[in-house]
């Protein structure tokens, strides 16, 4: 057996950190809820941005994306940097390097070919045979899709990747091409926003192509070395269209929706309102994209609301399903003993918060917290860590779990001497960033923000606005103090927090703090 642990990343995409069932919120999510039983969790950890893009490469890079060069989607990671990260890393120590699903390390939608494997152009360029290796991994199972909106999707072979031949190498059902099926609804609809009940069978949705694919790598897999996997679920992305019976597995009558549902701009910084209003000046397909489907989202009813919530949850508890497919795999192969699991995702989901949907520039906790779990050997049982961290921090603690130096120019800090609750192990802040121009949203924005304990601070650097809340005594982020004398010390310190932001920022994004 390997003496360097097995290491399994397993992320969801756009899960907030509330929604689990340990959380208390009504999701039914029991194999997660017994990994967070027989292991330990954080409870405040952060992404290092509220998109998918950047946060993904920070995963990767162990860096802040003002340090790795992606601060909003539609910016590719660029190669060379992504070899510099934790996969490339530990296949140099001697794991296997694996991933498979959603990479969204470079950008589907694009005018001209990019030459990267997941560009709706440059894909045709991969043959059938190709399988890696792409930043840092050596081998990959990918899909460029991702999700099922409501038009025929570009990607068909030849262009696509493991996934897309896969699924439009299916033949008929019932005299129905059954990839026909994309974006089909089933009744009944209260017309919620990206919300519908999926006509496409389970077997054919990416959730259960991934648990497939990750499944059948662990049967294949050599114990001779090491491995180091990240399984990649694409899902509870918006659109909300879970297959059946998985989106009907909870009543829209019994879901718990936002508590703050309703919309109070007048109660936030201008840069709420600006962009949800500007009008974003579009230059490439990804943010035309985003004008259709981002926080723009219409008003929604409670009802709509309701059914948008219970369609989230049910592709939550579809990925749920897969996990405990993959654990029993683990336990199937004679993989268990020697793996550590982790589960997180790159971000979370306004999902009515504020009455706002979706993400944007807003970095309440449903979008900013994220769930993380580890389990395995080692790993204390119901152990819950409070310290604020960061999804960043998971590549130096892969390089700490594979007995490999990090390298000094990532702020990513391992994260086992918190798991193993060492005498001084703490942390006091995790930071997030967005540098947006006016492409985005209408208004250029440059974001600071910085989480502690028991507050958090977004500074907009650009004219000096920002919005601190006092979170032990105002989870629900109602009442914004950044201006309140009374917290002037509190938000003093924060500053200091955000200027002393470890870790170069790349000089093509201006920085009005000066922060290096």
């Amino acid at each position: 057996m390997p003496k360097k642990p097995n290491i399994l990343l397993i992320t969801s995409d756009q899960q907030r950190g509330d929604c689990y069932g340990f959380e208390g919120r009504k999701v039914k999510t029991p194999h997660l809820d017994r990994m967070a039983q027989t292991g330990t969790r954080f409870s405040a950890c952060i992404t290092p941005n509220v998109v998918c893009q950047p946060s993904r490469a920070s995963i990767l890079t162990g860096m802040l994306p003002l340090s790795h060069g992606v601060c909003d989607n539609g910016i590719d990671l660029d190669p060379a940097v992504g070899e510099t990260g934790f996969a490339r890393r530990l296949a140099s120590s001697g794991y296997s390097s694996a991933f498979i699903g959603k990479a969204h390390f470079a950008t589907k939608g694009t005018f001209a070919p990019t030459g990267s494997p997941e560009c709706q152009y440059s894909s045709k360029e991969f043959g059938d045979d190709w399988n890696g290796p792409y930043m840092g991994f050596d081998h990959a199972e990918l899909m460029c899709m991702g999700h099922f909106h409501k038009k025929r999707n570009p990607m068909m072979p030849p262009s696509g990747q493991h996934f897309e031949r896969w699924y439009y190498g299916h033949g008929e059902r019932d005299g129905q091409e059954v990839w026909d099926l994309w974006g089909t609804e089933l009744p009944p609809s209260t017309g919620a926003n990206q919300t519908w009940h999926s006509a496409l069978p389970e077997a054919w949705h990416t959730s259960t192509w991934v648990g497939d694919r990750t499944v059948d790598y662990l049967r294949q897999h050599d114990n001779n070395e090491p491995f180091v996997l990240w399984a990649s679920f694409p899902d509870p992305h918006h659109p909300f269209d879970c297959p059946e019976p998985w989106s009907r597995l909870h009543h829209p009558d019994e879901v718990d929706i936002s508590s703050t549902h309703k919309m109070d701009l007048d109660a936030r910084p201008w840069w709420h309102k600006a962009s949800l209003e500007g009008e974003p000046q579009m230059d490439d397909p990804e943010l035309v994209e985003f004008r259709k489907t981002g926080s723009r989202a219409p008003v929604q009813s409670e009802a709509q609301l309701r059914d948008m919530t219970a369609n989230y949850y049910g592709m939550i508890s579809l990925i749920d399903h897969n996990v405990g497919r993959i654990f029993d795999a683990l336990d199937a192969y004679g993989l268990a003993e020697d793996t550590i699991v982790i589960y997180t995702t790159d971000h979370g989901d306004l999902l009515g918060d504020h009455g706002l949907y979706l993400k944007g520039p807003t970095p309440y906790e449903g979008l900013l917290r994220v769930g993380m779990l580890f389990h395995g050997p080692g790993v204390p049982a119901a152990r819950i860590v409070d310290d604020p961290v960061s999804t960043l921090d998971l590549a130096a603690t892969f390089m700490d779990l594979a007995g490999t130096e990090k390298p000094e120019e990532i702020q990513s800090e391992s994260l086992l001497p918190l798991v193993a609750g060492k005498a001084g192990a703490s942390r006091d802040v995790a930071y997030n960033e967005w540098n947006l121009a006016a492409t985005r949203c209408g208004v250029p924005l440059n974001l600071r923000t910085i989480r502690t304990k028991t507050h958090k601070c977004t500074f907009e650097l650009n004219s000096g606005a920002g919005e601190l809340y006092d979170l032990s005594n105002d989870p629900g982020e109602m009442t914004n103090v950044f201006e309140d004398a009374g917290y002037s010390t509190v938000r003093k310190e924060l500053e200091d927090m955000m200027r002393a932001r470890p870790g170069k920022i790349l000089n093509s994004f201006a920085d009005p703090v000066g922060a290096a």
